[in-house]
């Protein structure tokens, strides 16, 4: 199945949901950090889904959306499964080992993968898209370079899975009948969220006692920040704009969760961070200024 054409939204709209998928996935990185002190990445995941889900598919249900058809819950599921059920878990569970910004470094392949799939599909980037992802890429390999990976093996193919998960299913879903952007963004979260309670459950993992003050905040912003105002933006750019630059956000996140950790958190930067976060923004740039959307 191809692509469907893209529907040309305003560039003031565009603009504005890419600056929510950027500020605010980029400082997600850092929410996890501070709520794992009060939850697993299975529970963390299972609550945030869980009340972000039901909260923003019974507004949108109130508001007169139609419920998703049969065929569409099916793709909403499979979509959910990799997007917030795969890939949110598995760099919350390489947060237990990893500092915020390196985590998000590692998340930044994603739009290569990306770009591999939708290639798969018959879908690949232009001449400026490939030269953009190339050296947004190449600074993301620098700014890996100057880390200390310390993630356990484990934690470092979750690193590794996280991004592979969400980049096909952000191509595939794009192939697929789903529901308007808002009912796809809340179906989602229902989905993730009651495939990671009974994950959770199962394990042994499920929250038990009340979180930490710190972690209780971090875990509200992740809902109504991260999850509903976010995720709403993300999935209305891929319903919108061309993958690549949907997916640009992952070499924008980087420097934001370097920062907030340096400042927040007390992680580690270096010139040499700066110097590669950088390069990462060039190759966004490159990205933004094709004209074609």
């Amino acid at each position: 199945m191809s692509d469907a054409p893209l529907r040309h939204p305003s560039a003031a709209a565009t603009a504005i949901a890419l600056a929510l998928v950027y500020l605010v996935w980029g400082s997600t990185y850092l929410g996890i950090h501070f709520a794992l002190e009060s939850f697993s990445p299975l529970g963390l995941g299972a609550v945030r889904f869980l009340i972000a889900g039901f909260a923003f598919y019974g507004w949108v249900r109130w508001r007169g959306h139609a419920a998703p058809t049969r065929l569409q819950w099916r793709n909403v599921t499979v979509t959910a499964v990799l997007l917030l059920g795969a890939a949110n878990t598995l760099v919350a569970y390489a947060q237990q080992t990893v500092d915020s910004g390196l985590a998000a470094v590692a998340v930044a392949s994603m739009p290569l993968w990306a770009a591999l799939f939708a290639g798969m599909y018959g879908t690949w980037p232009q001449r400026r898209d490939v030269l953009g992802l190339v050296i947004g890429f190449s600074g993301v390999v620098l700014l890996n370079a100057g880390g200390e990976l310390r993630a356990s093996p484990l934690g470092a193919l979750a690193l590794l899975g996280a991004p592979l998960a969400w980049a096909f299913g952000s191509v595939w879903s794009r192939r697929q009948d789903m529901p308007v952007p808002l009912v796809n963004t809340a179906a989602q979260m229902v989905v993730a969220g009651m495939v990671l309670t009974a994950l959770a459950i199962a394990s042994g993992t499920w929250p038990s006692g009340m979180p930490t003050l710190k972690a209780g905040l971090a875990l509200a912003y992740l809902i109504v920040f991260g999850s509903i105002i976010a995720f709403s933006a993300y999935v209305w750019l891929l319903q919108h704009v061309r993958p690549a630059l949907a997916t640009s956000y992952a070499y924008v996140n980087p420097p934001i969760a370097l920062v907030l950790g340096a400042v927040l958190a007390g992680e580690r930067i270096t010139t040499l961070d700066y110097v590669a976060s950088a390069i990462t923004l060039l190759g966004v740039a490159l990205l933004l200024t094709r004209r074609s959307q």
